[in-house]
């Protein structure tokens, strides 16, 4: 009896320690879907009624799949310009997406890659139409940039005397995940009435209490743009409107575009006259610009900055090139790729994860990977990075799409996760 109980109780302690184990390692287990590394190519139809979507491609070189479609979902939002996401993937998962002339936002919840979905849609925003940039705040807050006050349509080409667009002021609005409006403030300037203040984007710079908000409006109708304005972070007070240094040239500083945090601390700009401009004195009330480069041609993109490195997209050349903002004497080439004759490159996306970097543009159903050494600064094709005809980058044209479309799509907004 007692021999039979000692038994029976060493049994139940077996099975006690099997099911513990059994519990421990599922929960050491990844989650379903979400063990792997994908990007999220951000998408509109081409040459019909579709929707703007999400596509979830293999972004792991080590994987049987890399390059391939896992998914897709629709937006909801109906393909006007499929334009700008966020340039990186935030902590939350969270993803604010933008079709710019239909002036719709929409906020992907990206948490499971496998099963991405729309967490919430906006337009107009506290008295400001047509976002263009989201960056994130410290406190997981967007502040986003807005083209114009008041609900103006992106399409209306009524106005084909530049003169009468003088004056066309934008705003800055922190926006929650929920989509909405937490602060806002417009971008005008009494003492530059006769400037275009239209805010295309932005770069938050909690550690001096700055906004750096660049301008240009993104309509072919629209006056150059050739300022940028320093807020203060923490009450939205415009402290400064400056125009930037045009250079020898006269035209490095037209339409000020993206500015991104150099390896010195100064911010640097790119223009879409194709400049980089450094911006310095950053905590005063008189900022200073500087053209420290210029890159051939003119309609220059969305840059990426890895350490020292400047990775710019450049239309004429179809081509990417890369600049040491730190070489001795001054900002220097150090590398570039041509990619074929036919796109002309606009975005460019950096992966630390993998250092890949995500090009797409205009003119071709295609967006590329490109492969990227941070401590030199070299570029090339990633060739595995390919179609199943073998050409390097992802074909976005004809095919079905896993959510319901059928048709080309043009990709914008490339990010990866984390």
């Amino acid at each position: 009896m007692n021999s039979k109980g000692s038994s029976m109780r060493q049994f139940r302690w077996v099975i006690m320690w099997a099911v513990l184990w059994l519990s421990v390692n599922a929960r050491a287990e990844p989650a379903p879907g979400n063990s792997g590394h994908y990007l999220f190519a951000w998408s509109g139809a081409v040459g019909g009624k579709g929707e703007d979507f999400i596509a979830v491609i293999d972004a792991d070189p080590d994987s049987a799949a890399y390059g391939e479609l896992v998914t897709s979902v629709a937006s909801g939002i109906t393909t006007q310009q499929v334009h700008h996401t966020e340039y990186w993937m935030p902590d939350s998962a969270q993803l604010f997406a933008n079709d710019h002339m239909a002036g719709d936002t929409v906020v992907f919840d990206l948490s499971d890659p496998l099963k991405p979905h729309v967490r919430t849609r906006f337009h107009a925003l506290a008295g400001f139409s047509h976002p263009h940039s989201f960056l994130r705040l410290p406190n997981g807050h967007v502040v986003a940039s807005f083209q114009f006050a008041g609900e103006f349509s992106h399409a209306d080409m009524s106005m084909s005397d530049p003169a009468a667009q003088r004056g066309v002021h934008g705003g800055i609005v922190e926006i929650d995940e929920e989509g909405h409006a937490v602060r806002a403030v417009s971008t005008a300037d009494h003492l530059h009435d006769r400037d275009a203040l239209m805010a295309y984007s932005l770069l938050p710079l909690p550690d001096i209490d700055r906004l750096l908000v660049t301008n240009s409006g993104m309509r072919t109708i629209d006056p150059v743009g050739h300022t940028i304005q320093l807020f203060r972070l923490s009450d939205l007070k415009l402290l400064a409107t400056e125009p930037l240094d045009p250079g020898p040239g006269h035209y490095g500083e037209i339409n000020p575009e993206e500015a991104r945090r150099g390896p010195d601390g100064a911010v640097y700009v790119q223009t879409l006259g194709c400049g980089i401009e450094r911006v310095s004195n950053l905590t005063s009330g008189r900022p200073r610009s500087r053209l420290v480069y210029q890159f051939s041609g003119s309609m220059c993109g969305v840059p990426s900055v890895v350490g020292r490195f400047w990775i710019q997209s450049v239309q004429i050349l179809h081509a990417v090139l890369v600049v040491d903002l730190a070489a001795p004497g001054g900002p220097k080439e150090v590398s570039r790729v041509v990619l074929d004759g036919q796109i002309l490159p606009h975005w460019t996306g950096y992966d630390p994860r993998t250092h890949r970097v995500a090009v797409s543009g205009y003119g071709e159903s295609r967006f590329y990977l490109l492969t990227f050494n941070p401590d030199s600064g070299a570029v090339a094709i990633d060739r595995a990075f390919h179609d199943h005809a073998g050409q390097p980058g992802f074909d976005t044209g004809p095919r079905s799409w896993p959510h319901g479309w059928n048709g080309a799509a043009q990709a914008h907004g490339i990010v990866f996760t984390k």
